[in-house]
C-alpha cells in the first residue's frame, strides 16, 4: 500500500478485535499498520496471521505514535471510555465498539472528547450494514410504512451467557447483560430505521434467574470459575419517543424461550405498511382492497456489512463526514440502557431530559 494509506491501529487482539483486523485488509486506501493487547503474546501472533508490520507495547505507545492516524478500539467494555477519550486527545480518529461506555455519564464524556478534538468518533454496530437492514432503510425512506408508530425489537438466546465469571458477567466491567451486550444492537438498529427519535420515557424491568446458579451457560468467552455473576439474564423494556412512537425491547443469554427462534428481530409497525426482520429473513406487509398483504424483502446486494462499515469509516475520516453511527448515537443508546436499569431497580418510569 501507498504511503497515502490511512494507517490504522487496532487496541484488542481478542475475538472482535481480530473480526477488524480481517475486515480492514479489505479496504482499499487502509493499512492496518499495528495492533496492541494487554497479552502481548496474543498481538504479535495477530501480527503474524495477518501480516501487520508492528506491535505496539501498549495502547499508550500506540496512540503516542504520530504515524498512527485512527484506531479501532475493541477491548472489555469498562476501558472504552478511557481509551476512546485519550485516542481522541491525541488527535486520532476512532472506531469504538459497542456498547460506547458502561454508563451514560462516561459516554457523555466521550462525546464531548470527540467534539472538542474535531475527529472522527464511530460506533461499531454493524447490523446497520446488513442487507435486509438497508433494503428496510430503503422502503422505509421511500414512504413504504408510513410513519412507523410502534416497533417490537430483540434477541432471545434459550442459553447463550458468555465467560461465566469474566467481565462479560461483572456490573463494574460490562455495565450490563444480555441489554448492553445484544439488546444494544436492536436497540440501535430499531432507532435508526424508526428515523433516530429521542426517548423521553422508559419503563423496564431486568431478571438473573440462571446466571446466579451456573446455568443458561453458552459457548462465547473464557469462564472464570473464581469470578461472579451480578448482571442480569433478560431484560425487557417499553421506550416512549418524542414522537409519540414507542418501542418494545426484549433480550435474554438465557430463557425458556419456547417457540421463539434465536435470532435478532425487529418489527416495525407504521401506517402504510410493516416490515418484520428475523434472522435473515425480511417481510413487508400492507392493506389492499381490505386485505393483507405480505411479501419477501430481497436484502440489497453488496460487501459484507462489516466491510461496508469499515469503509464508512474510512470515508468519513478522509472526507470529515459525521457517521451514520454518530458518538451521540451511542450516546443515545447508553442513555436508554441506563434508564432501563433504573427503572427495574426502582420499580418506576424514568423520564429523561435532553436540555444539554
Amino acid at each position: 500500500m501507498g504511503q497515502s494509506d490511512m494507517q490504522l491501529g487496532i487496541i484488542g487482539a481478542g475475538a472482535i478485535g481480530n473480526v477488524h483486523m480481517g475486515t480492514f485488509s479489505q479496504v482499499e486506501g487502509v493499512q492496518v499498520a499495528s495492533v496492541t493487547d494487554v497479552y502481548l503474546p496474543l498481538a504479535r501472533q495477530r501480527a503474524e496471521e495477518h501480516g501487520i508490520t508492528q506491535v505496539h507495547d501498549s495502547p499508550q505507545a500506540m496512540l503516542e505514535d504520530e504515524c498512527i492516524d485512527a484506531v479501532v478500539i475493541g477491548v472489555p467494555n469498562q476501558f472504552h471510555a478511557e481509551l476512546a477519550i485519550a485516542a481522541l486527545k491525541r488527535g486520532k480518529h476512532v472506531l469504538l465498539e459497542k456498547p460506547m461506555a458502561i454508563n451514560a455519564k462516561a459516554a457523555r464524556d466521550i462525546v464531548t472528547a470527540a467534539e472538542q478534538s474535531g475527529k472522527v468518533l464511530m460506533m461499531s454496530h454493524q447490523m446497520r450494514w446488513l442487507g435486509l437492514s438497508r433494503a428496510a432503510k430503503a422502503l422505509i425512506d421511500n414512504g413504504e410504512t408510513g410513519r412507523i408508530y410502534h416497533a417490537k425489537a430483540g434477541w432471545f438466546r434459550r442459553k447463550g451467557i458468555p465467560g461465566w465469571g469474566s467481565w462479560f458477567t461483572r456490573m463494574d466491567q460490562s455495565g450490563g447483560g444480555p441489554l448492553i451486550d445484544i439488546g444494544v444492537h436492536m436497540l440501535d438498529l430499531t432507532l435508526y430505521l424508526m428515523g433516530n427519535p429521542r426517548p423521553i420515557s422508559v419503563y423496564g424491568s431486568t431478571y438473573a434467574e440462571f446466571g446466579p446458579n451456573r446455568e443458561g451457560l453458552g459457548n462465547w468467552g473464557t469462564p472464570n470459575w473464581d469470578g461472579y455473576y451480578d448482571v442480569e439474564d433478560l431484560a425487557s423494556a417499553l421506550i416512549k419517543l418524542d414522537n409519540g412512537s414507542t418501542l418494545s425491547l426484549e433480550v435474554s443469554w438465557a430463557a425458556h424461550s419456547a417457540s421463539l427462534p434465536e435470532k435478532p428481530f425487529v418489527h416495525l409497525m407504521g401506517t402504510k405498511g410493516g416490515i418484520g426482520i428475523v434472522g435473515d429473513k425480511g417481510t413487508f406487509v400492507t392493506h389492499r382492497d381490505n386485505e393483507a398483504v405480505e411479501s419477501e424483502i430481497a436484502p440489497l446486494e453488496g460487501e459484507v456489512e462489516r466491510v461496508l462499515m469499515a469503509n464508512h469509516f474510512a470515508e468519513c475520516v478522509r472526507h470529515g463526514k459525521q457517521p451514520i453511527t454518530s458518538a451521540m448515537s451511542g450516546y443515545v443508546n447508553n442513555r436508554i440502557l441506563d434508564a432501563i436499569y433504573e427503572s427495574s431497580r426502582t420499580g418506576g418510569e424514568v423520564k429523561l431530559s435532553w436540555n444539554e
